[in-house]
């Protein structure tokens, strides 16, 4: 009984770092498809990176998270959760705010 704990183990962490996986690449790829279909003017009016910046950015961590065989759990793949998570979390309520919430998103 005591031999199994081992093998337990690497099942848990396969399976979170699965789970962070998908959840790295769902947000990536949402910040990635909204920053492709916004105009590029918006975004010096709100004060942030040009569209070409934040497309560049995101785009590079969602190909590093997918296929760089970094994953989501190495420090490539967190700089990537992060960078799509401030686009999100500010810059896409920043579009949005500039267009009075009309728009797609």
């Amino acid at each position: 009984m005591v031999s199994a704990a081992p093998l337990f183990y690497q099942d848990v962490r396969l399976v979170i770092d699965l789970a962070l996986l998908v959840f790295a690449v769902v947000v990536e790829g949402v910040a990635f498809v909204h920053c492709l279909t916004q105009r590029s003017d918006a975004f010096p009016a709100i004060g942030t990176l040009p569209k070409g910046g934040w497309l560049l950015i995101l785009g590079l961590c969602l190909l590093l998270t997918l296929v760089g065989g970094f994953g989501a759990t190495s420090i490539f793949g967190l700089i990537g959760i992060a960078a799509a998570l401030i686009y999100l979390l500010d810059v896409r309520i920043g579009l949005r705010d500039l267009t009075d919430g009309k728009g797609f998103w």
